[in-house]
């Protein structure tokens, strides 16, 4: 074993040696992982034939999403352009046409993975079942990086997984590496508690503390990669608050090993450890509404899947040298440490002919953050980083053409909440200036009833779906109580709607300004938030909210934007109401918002119960017990 303060080279990157502040490792196993060139396309492992069943799946999908876009557009067309088309009706209609497209696309994929489910009970989506025949012969390790984390949830979590494995057939195969970038003081606290608890696993159970977080989580992950990755044929990537049964890490492991071909399997998670009522909220609207969707894009997207940072399974070898990440030129929102890694390391292993492919499953969990203010910190993060994608298209050579259509989705995704911004501004400051009255430029009866089919079909379709299987549908309580927990989601959904266009409008320009986000330890734990305190942080919003309270005044148009204002001005409110644990806890009592137990209290786990040798080390946080 490793001992804390042993200096070890990073050849392969060429850095200075780097003092680690402690571990307790495995022997090295120097793997390396060149830094990519974007500028010339690399060697393919293998060349693949055309696939002409997933391109008429992907040629299906588009049709989908434009005819109806098409169709709006001619009905808009046919309303406002009779007398010709001002430069102020031409923004309005290329508005209105690009969002409808866009939910339009999501309706298509949520409808074709609902007959998936339905019609086709799932098969193309699941991972297939372990066989007694087929023994796993790879080793796979398990990468937990941690970085200022309640480490006691994090041994918690760990130690169900670990007993879950050793009730798989080839389980004895993998092992845990906790991987840390925390900071000093919270360093000492997880070496002792790894220390405390280590013995009490029956697998070996690695621990590594950086002292110098060099590239964040993707920093922390190729260290790894270049100190032990030659060991290990495979590395299920996890985050500090992911859960995973050993069931599906070792039918993972068995399907990269049937299929060489493969570089990653990205697994979709669900919400697990809701206790306030905003996380219980999303617990519910994830595991009801998220499945349809899911295998609709993974019908879609087949060997060209995306890989969201964790809960997945990748082979370490083809990770190596496919995605050694540079630092780009330049200032930030486009310079610096790529931060959205995830995506593009999927785009870089399908650069080099590996599969990447994603599968749903039942006991694959993550947490969500617990208040609208902690979901909105983690969004600006992530737009950071889909943006800084924007020049990377052009500038990698050999992307696949999905890829780069991924890639622009998840960048495209922040600049939807400036167009409805702009286009709520458009229809009331024409209607305001006398240019049109804001009935004559608003959509007709039947396509506001298409537009609402589209925004809430997914949701009904998920109703169906529930419905239709009696153990999922006694999952979420019943018939009635499901319908309930929508009906209040659709409430909130629409109250959100606003808070969530205005936060993203500003966040995308603050990053486009220069303003660039931090990455440090997300909050997992909340419970209420000071009302004032929620009035300063929305006072934009509250702001916004009077501002077209009258414009929608002089434009005689107040009833439809109603919803809208009315979400702007209850922001305060709402992200302090549904940030409280007691709210929470009530809605769980009532059944609002039921969803069923995760796998391991079904079977009896619970996490292990720590006890500290000091009193101080407590103040990490709740124990470890603690296994919602």
């Amino acid at each position: 074993m490793g001992n804390g303060g042993v200096p070890a080279a990073n050849a392969a990157a060429g850095d200075k040696p780097l003092t680690r502040a402690f571990e307790q490792v495995p022997p090295e196993a120097p793997l390396a992982m060149p830094e990519q060139d974007f500028r010339t396309r690399p060697p393919l492992i293998a060349t693949r034939s055309l696939n002409i069943d997933i391109g008429a799946r992907r040629l299906l999908v588009v049709l989908l999403a434009l005819i109806p876009a098409a169709m709006a557009a001619h009905e808009m067309r046919r309303s406002i352009g009779l007398d010709g088309i001002s430069a102020m009706e031409g923004v309005y209609l290329l508005l209105f046409i690009s969002l409808f497209a866009w939910i339009a696309f999501g309706f298509a994929t949520a409808t074709i993975g609902f007959l998936l489910l339905t019609v086709g009970k799932g098969r193309s989506v699941t991972p297939r079942p372990l066989r007694a025949s087929e023994p796993l012969r790879g080793r796979t390790a398990i990468l937990l990086p941690v970085c200022n984390e309640d480490f006691l949830g994090v041994l918690g979590r760990l130690s169900i997984m670990e007993r879950s494995l050793a009730q798989v057939m080839g389980g004895e195969r993998f092992e845990f590496f906790i991987l840390s970038d925390s900071s000093a003081e919270s360093g000492e606290t997880e070496k002792r508690a790894y220390l405390e608890m280590r013995k009490s696993f029956s697998r070996p159970v690695h621990y590594r503390r950086r002292a110098r977080n060099i590239g964040r989580k993707p920093g922390n992950i190729a260290e790894w990669v270049q100190r032990f990755g030659a060991a290990y044929d495979y590395m299920v990537v996890l985050d500090a608050d992911s859960v995973m049964s050993g069931q599906t890490m070792a039918r993972l492991a068995a399907d990269m090993e049937r299929h060489p071909h493969v570089g990653l399997i990205q697994t979709v998670p669900t919400v697990m450890g809701a206790a306030t009522l905003f996380a219980r909220w999303q617990q519910f609207a994830s595991r009801l509404f998220g499945p349809i969707s899911a295998a609709g894009m993974i019908w879609w997207a087949g060997s060209e899947g995306m890989f969201w940072g964790h809960n997945a399974i990748v082979r370490v070898r083809a990770f190596a040298d496919s995605c050694g990440l540079p630092e780009l030129p330049g200032r930030a929102p486009f310079g610096g440490h790529i931060m959205s890694h995830d995506m593009l390391e999927a785009a870089l292993l399908r650069r080099r002919g590996w599969d990447v492919h994603m599968v749903t499953a039942d006991d694959s969990f993550e947490e969500f953050p617990p208040s609208m203010p902690d979901l909105f910190t983690r969004d600006r993060r992530w737009c950071q980083g889909n943006i800084q994608h924007v020049p990377l298209l052009v500038k990698i050579v050999g992307l696949h053409p999905v890829s780069r259509f991924q890639l622009l989705v998840g960048a495209s995704a922040y600049c939807t909440s400036p167009m409805w911004l702009a286009l709520i501004l458009v229809v009331l400051g024409g209607a305001a200036s006398g240019l049109w009255p804001a009935a004559a430029i608003l959509p007709s009866g039947g396509l506001l009833a298409v537009t609402a089919v589209l925004l809430f079909g997914p949701k009904i379709l998920s109703i169906l779906w529930a419905m239709a299987d009696p153990a999922r549908r006694i999952g979420f309580g019943g018939a009635a109580r499901m319908t309930r927990g929508v009906i209040v989601d659709i409430i909130l959904s629409i109250l959100m709607a606003p808070v969530a266009m205005l936060t993203q409008t500003i966040n995308l320009f603050g990053i486009l300004m220069g303003r660039k986000s931090g990455w440090n330890g997300q909050t997992r734990d909340r419970d209420g938030m000071a009302i004032h305190s929620a009035i300063w942080l929305f006072k934009w919003h509250v702001l916004l909210g009077a501002g077209l309270t009258l414009l929608a005044l002089r434009a005689g148009a107040l009833g439809w934007t109603l919803p809208v204002i009315a979400g702007l001005f209850a922001a305060p409110l709402l992200a302090a109401l549904t940030a409280r644990k007691d709210l929470g806890r009530r809605a769980q009592e009532n059944g609002l918002f039921q969803v069923a137990d995760p796998w391991w209290r079904t079977q009896g786990y619970r996490p292990l119960r720590f006890r500290w040798p000091t009193t101080d080390a407590r103040r990490v946080g709740p124990v470890a017990a603690n296994d919602e």
